[in-house]
């Protein structure tokens, strides 16, 4: 029996195919001085088949919906600045 994965782009709802320009992305923390306070980031990158298994990961279909991420994203971070990581 052959094994075989499916994703769906975490903003549109599509389905992934051979075709087309795929990315991962996901949350993270980056340490803010030495308060040891930490600050949100947010990281993208193009497709590995490895790392879309990821916990937190999200699968996006194209340069418009990684856009469309980070316009959420940093709305949410306009809306609480002193928000932790997490």
């Amino acid at each position: 029996m052959a094994y075989s994965e499916s994703y769906t782009c975490d903003i549109c709802g599509a389905k992934k195919g051979d075709a087309g320009n795929w990315f991962l992305s996901w949350l993270d923390c980056l340490p803010a001085g030495s308060t040891g306070d930490t600050q949100p980031v947010i990281k993208v990158t193009r497709w590995q088949k490895d790392h879309a298994h990821s916990e937190g990961v999200q699968h996006l279909c194209g340069a418009r919906c990684v856009n469309t991420l980070m316009d959420r994203w940093t709305a949410e971070q306009h809306e609480d600045p002193s928000a932790p990581c997490g």
